[in-house]
């Protein structure tokens, strides 16, 4: 007795049997999904079309718009004050890059077991949970003339009358700010950063040592193809914070001496001066801004890491190649219908019946 070959060869080549859809549970999700869908088209996207509206008119809170153009968005570009609040911007990128890569580097030293390693992961977290407005108060303190900043640089030997004021020297003051920045939001990225490193699999590591890799060549070929997404989304989120840029100026200098970021710049026309117009084309053009460097920077990681591969994108590609596979043979199942054993057998389930031969 022999037996024949089945009417689909291969186990990819048979697809799933399809239930027929519960309406009922799409019509719960649907309505669970409704109130948040609107909720942030009511207080989201149509304000946001509002505002891009109000860009193009002169108007104020209360009063009659008048229709001005594009003349808002030249003022932008040709106004010596809000493009020094542009070049502003410039400093807390720096910021934000050494943020990225000082937490790159405690990132990589605590995801593996060190003395006193959760210790030190609490004690960097921590300032991230305090709120901006008391950070600010805390660095206004600090950098203050002759407080703490100063008294512990007196102690290391330093004369006060040699020391700069922190806030109001303009060749120091930005930088200032930046630290303050950076000293809050550097443990938000290294808790991000660890989570990643600690997810990539240990086999990979001892391997590495087998080969006799070096720690360097580990974390160059292991760490930064494995986390390439965290690092790509840290690279982001601190170069949009950098250039909307508000809590710290604000709140520590008020915008003063040469400190006034665009957002703060922003605020001032917006609620002080009562422009909306102006301030709404300045609101868009930071949002073009932040897209465009988005932009750049994802083609800069994907030039950057072009040859690196952690093994997803293979893995990948080899599912969409097998999906293609199916779904090819299923079309040539279907096509052949004299003959051919059923796929299904009473509509359920996906074993292919055989054919027995005495």
């Amino acid at each position: 007795m022999t037996i024949s070959q089945p009417a689909v060869s291969t186990a990819e080549a048979v697809p799933f049997n399809k239930q027929p859809r519960d309406w009922k549970k799409i019509g719960i999700i649907v309505l669970f999904c409704a109130l948040p869908i609107a909720l942030l088209v009511v207080f989201t996207y149509l304000p946001f079309f509002q505002m891009c509206g109000y860009s193009f008119y002169k108007m104020k809170y209360i009063g009659t718009p008048k229709f001005i153009g594009l003349k808002n968005y030249t003022d932008i570009f040709t106004r010596p004050d809000l493009l020094a609040t542009l070049k502003l911007s410039l400093y807390y990128m720096v910021g934000a890059l050494i943020q990225v890569a000082l937490a790159l580097y405690l990132a990589t030293v605590l995801a593996f077991k060190v003395k006193g390693g959760s210790f030190f992961k609490g004690a960097m977290f921590f300032p991230y949970l305090i709120n901006g407005i008391a950070i600010g108060f805390i660095f206004k303190f600090f950098y203050t003339r002759g407080y703490v900043l100063d008294s512990v640089l007196q102690w290391c030997g330093f004369s006060l009358d040699n020391l700069p004021y922190w806030l109001r020297d303009q060749k120091v003051n930005n930088w200032s700010l930046v630290a303050s920045s950076v000293w809050r939001y550097l443990g938000q990225t290294m808790i991000l950063f660890i989570g990643a490193i600690m997810s990539i699999d240990g086999s990979l590591y001892e391997a590495a040592e087998i080969d006799g890799a070096n720690k360097w060549q580990q974390f160059k070929h292991i760490i930064l193809p494995g986390i390439q997404t965290i690092l790509v989304l840290n690279i982001i989120l601190s170069i949009t914070g950098s250039l909307s840029a508000f809590e710290a100026p604000y709140v520590i200098t008020s915008g003063a001496n040469g400190t006034g970021t665009f957002f703060v710049q922003m605020d001032k026309i917006a609620h002080s001066d009562q422009k909306v117009g102006l301030a709404s084309a300045m609101a868009v053009v930071l949002l073009v801004i932040i897209m465009i460097c988005a932009l750049i920077q994802k083609v800069v990681m994907n030039y950057l890491f072009r040859d690196a591969d952690d093994g997803t994108a293979k893995a990948r590609k080899h599912a969409q190649k097998v999906e293609k596979a199916r779904k090819k043979a299923l079309r040539n199942q279907n096509k052949v219908t004299v003959g051919a054993a059923p796929l299904f057998k009473n509509g359920s389930g996906a074993k292919a019946e055989t054919a027995v031969e005495s």
